[in-house]
């Protein structure tokens, strides 16, 4: 009886791990650069990420400190006062869903498109947050990638006198096993 009992409870916490997928190494990169400036472009590859493939929620963390660029001085304005203020704001977060769930097939191979929304936090801001990712599934594995702008002003961030783009590129990718 006790057997039955715990292989029943192992069955039911694999079926509950089943459901969402998550990774810790998901990445978040931003491309700002302008005609004055081409080195605003930065790569977070610690980002933290989570799929739920049966409710459609989406989610993903990342380090503001954790942005890597070419140039120093760049990382350093970038987590200063006047930008980001990794100290005060030490993260970033979308939480979100995927609004057409019915038209992605976690459990068929094949690439899909999916309509995301939910609320981007970031400098101590939220704001709404629409767009479009790609999610391909081969092998149960999944995989996810979205590219979209946001307007610096809308997150009270400086455009630096025209060095940043006033609307930045930015493209999330995230591999869930």
């Amino acid at each position: 009886m006790k057997k039955a009992i715990l292989i029943l409870a192992l069955a039911a916490t694999g079926t509950v791990f089943a459901q969402k997928k998550t990774t810790t190494s998901a990445t978040v990169s931003f491309d700002a650069t302008t005609k004055l400036d081409a080195l605003p472009k930065a790569e977070n590859k610690t980002v933290i990420a989570s799929l739920d493939p049966k409710s459609g929620a989406v989610a993903f963390e990342a380090q503001i400190k954790g942005f890597q660029f070419g140039n120093p001085m760049m990382q350093e304005h970038f987590n200063g006062p006047k930008w980001l203020d990794s100290e005060k704001n030490p993260t970033s977060t979308f939480k979100g869903k995927i609004t057409n769930l019915s038209d992605v097939h976690f459990d068929k191979d094949g690439s899909y498109a999916a309509d995301i929304e939910g609320d981007l936090a970031m400098h101590g801001i939220v704001k709404p947050l629409a767009g479009k990712a790609t999610i391909v599934v081969k092998g149960g594995a999944i995989s996810a990638t979205s590219d979209f702008t946001i307007k610096l002003a809308d997150y009270s961030i400086s455009n630096a006198g025209g060095k940043l783009a006033d609307e930045p590129k930015i493209t999330v990718s995230a591999d869930f096993k």
